[in-house]
């Protein structure tokens, strides 16, 4: 029996999430954020993307390949306690005006779009530092899940470690 810590991130996605997902994850490797896909929050929510870039700072991004999934997501919000900023990422071609509206807070929240290639900032996501408790707390779970995926590749006999 594999552990689900080595099965392919978005098994379960629509189509196109694993596309935007690659493309997320290489413009984050550019900027040097290393990032983790479906990650696991204390809140019970999970983060499709989760990076912490060479600051420290902790970036949420959540993924969206259909307008109706768009539309409605209103759990987006619970999102914010657990990051420094918050992304959406939607493919190339797809129409993100609702993005643009006072219910994605767009002050709040920044925009990337992607193809399986790369991807590309469109709109900066604010920056809200979180609580230094919350920072380490949430900076030390990332790094254990991140070395328990390795050695789940390394050993996939090893059971529940994500």
């Amino acid at each position: 029996m594999a552990s689900a810590s080595i099965q392919p991130c978005f098994d379960d996605a629509p189509a196109g999430a694993l596309a935007v997902a690659r493309g997320v994850t290489r413009l984050f490797f550019r900027h040097d954020w290393m990032a983790i896909c479906e990650v696991p929050l204390g809140n019970n929510r999970r983060a499709d993307i989760m990076a912490i870039g060479p600051d420290g700072c902790i970036t949420i991004v959540e993924i969206k390949v259909a307008r109706g999934d768009l539309l409605g997501d209103r759990k987006w919000r619970d999102y914010l306690d657990y990051c420094d900023r918050f992304y959406w990422a939607v493919p190339t071609g797809f129409d993100a005006s609702p993005l643009h509206g006072t219910d994605f807070a767009p002050d709040i929240a920044g925009l990337i779009v992607a193809d399986r290639y790369d991807a590309e900032i469109v709109r900066e996501a604010a920056k809200t530092p979180l609580a230094a408790p919350r920072r380490k707390a949430e900076t030390l779970r990332f790094a254990r899940r991140a070395a328990r995926r390795v050695l789940g590749a390394l050993d996939p006999s090893l059971e529940g470690l994500d």
